[in-house]
């Protein structure tokens, strides 16, 4: 059964809402996004034969770049911007914003968290519910909040 997305109570293919996601800027080399995830802003790029699951976030103050191949699991969170810190009398100051990378081959697992400046490194596994505060190295499997390897990963 295909995925749909219902506008107005009208189911919408697949194909229409990815000719809708590249006719706003988006460069999606994949067609596998699946209904319900929102995107804020035009920065975001997922590569071929990568798939995003429902309800994620793309919050693209800054560029997001997905690689190729990846797995994106339900409510992952991409988040590109924070703000200054400031006194206490108005902590939040101005908005930053740090581009997101995600290397070729990896796994953001379901509900995940990636924060502003984060390189995900080729053929990384970040695990459910995991917080990613820093980079992640090439072929590690990385969980917890903050997110730190667990283990190294082989073929």
């Amino acid at each position: 059964m295909p995925a749909v997305l219902r506008v107005a109570g009208l189911p919408v293919p697949r194909t229409v809402r990815w000719l809708l996601m590249t006719a706003c800027g988006l460069e999606l080399e994949t067609r596998a996004i699946a209904p319900g995830s929102r995107f804020f802003g035009r920065g975001v790029r997922i590569g071929r034969g990568s798939f995003v699951n429902t309800g994620c976030l793309f919050d693209s103050w800054a560029p997001v770049t997905i690689g190729a191949n990846c797995a994106v699991g339900p409510g992952v969170m991409f988040i590109t911007s924070t703000h200054r810190l400031g006194p206490h009398e108005q902590r939040a100051l101005d908005i930053e914003a740090a581009p997101i990378v995600i290397g070729d081959g990896c796994w953001i697992g379901a509900g995940a968290i990636i924060l502003p400046g984060v390189t995900v490194g080729a053929g990384a596994v970040i695990a459910a519910g995991a917080v990613v505060t820093g980079d992640c190295e090439p072929d590690r499997l990385y969980g917890g909040v903050p997110a730190r390897p667990l283990r190294t990963l082989g073929d």
